[in-house]
C-alpha cells in the first residue's frame, strides 16, 4: 500500500468519527488517528505518461461473515485501556446471536465482573422481569434468552464509575462489530451512557427516553438503566420504562 492509499484509508475512518486504530497481533498502545501530511502539489505530466490507477476499494468497518466468537477471540486478554487493571472477568455479551432486539448497558458491575455475564445482579434481574413480564402481558412470547444483552465497555470500571470517553471509544469498536453481526431490528439503550455512545446525542436520559434515534440504520429506543429504577424514589421512572419497553416490543414484533 502506497502513501496515497494509506491517506485515503485514514481519512475514510476519520470521516466516520473513528479516532483510534489498532494493529492486530501487536501489544502496542493505540495512537490517535492522524492522516499523513498532504503530498506535494501534483506536477503536470505529458499526455503520454502513464496515469495512476484508481484507488482500491476501502475496507468495511467490520469484516464480512464475522461471528461473535471471532470478535471475542480477537479481544483476547484485552489490555487496550486501563479498565483491564481491576477486572476479574471480561464481560462480552450473552443471548441469541440472531436476536431481533439488543439491549446495551453501560458496563459490568461487581456481579457481572465475577461471573463474566452481563446483567446478572439486581439490575439484571429487574431487566429480565421487565423483558419477560411485559412481553407476556402484551401477548408476545419472548424470554431473556431470545434477546442479546451487552455493554458499551466490557470490563468493570473501578467503583462502578461512568466509563471515560477514551475507554468507551476503545471498547466501542467491539460493540460496533457485535451489532453489525447480529443485525437486530431494534436496539434498546439502557441509560444515558449507552444512549450517548450509540446516538451521539448529548442530552440527558430523561429527555431522550421514550424517543427513537438511529444507530447506522437501526432504530434505537432509549430508556432508563435498570439500576436507576431500583431506587425507591423513582416510581414514575419505572412506569415510564415499562411504557418504553412496550413501545419497543410492539415495534419489533407487531
Amino acid at each position: 500500500m502506497n502513501a496515497d492509499q494509506l491517506r485515503q484509508y485514514l481519512e475514510f475512518y476519520q470521516d466516520l468519527g473513528i479516532k483510534t486504530l489498532y494493529v492486530r497481533g501487536t501489544g502496542l498502545r493505540p495512537a490517535l488517528l492522524v492522516a499523513p501530511p498532504a503530498p506535494a502539489p501534483v506536477v503536470a505530466v505529458p499526455p503520454t505518461a502513464e496515469m495512476p490507477k484508481p484507488p482500491e476499494p476501502l475496507p468495511p468497518m467490520a469484516p464480512e461473515n464475522e461471528t461473535l466468537f471471532q470478535i471475542l477471540t480477537g479481544i483476547g486478554d484485552c489490555r487496550r485501556c486501563r479498565l483491564h487493571e481491576g477486572r476479574t472477568k471480561l464481560v462480552f455479551g450473552t443471548g441469541d446471536e440472531k436476536a431481533q432486539i439488543v439491549f446495551v448497558g453501560e458496563g459490568p458491575g461487581a456481579d457481572e465482573d465475577a461471573q463474566g455475564i452481563p446483567f446478572v445482579g439486581r439490575a439484571g434481574q429487574l431487566l429480565t422481569q421487565m423483558i419477560e413480564n411485559t412481553s407476556k402481558k402484551e401477548g408476545i412470547e419472548l424470554r431473556r434468552d431470545d434477546v442479546y444483552i451487552c455493554n458499551v465497555v466490557k470490563c468493570r470500571p473501578p467503583g462502578n464509575r461512568t466509563p471515560e470517553p477514551d475507554e468507551m471509544e476503545i471498547c466501542g469498536q467491539f460493540l460496533y462489530r457485535q451489532l453489525a453481526v447480529i443485525k437486530p431490528k431494534a436496539i434498546c439503550a439502557l441509560g444515558g451512557t449507552a444512549a450517548r455512545a450509540l446516538t451521539g446525542h448529548k442530552e440527558g436520559v430523561t429527555k431522550m427516553r421514550g424517543r427513537w434515534f438511529k444507530w447506522r440504520d437501526i432504530p434505537v429506543m432509549v430508556t432508563y438503566h435498570p439500576s436507576y429504577l431500583l431506587r425507591p424514589y423513582n416510581q414514575d421512572a419505572k412506569r415510564e420504562a415499562w411504557m418504553d419497553l412496550k413501545k419497543l416490543l410492539h415495534f419489533v414484533y407487531d
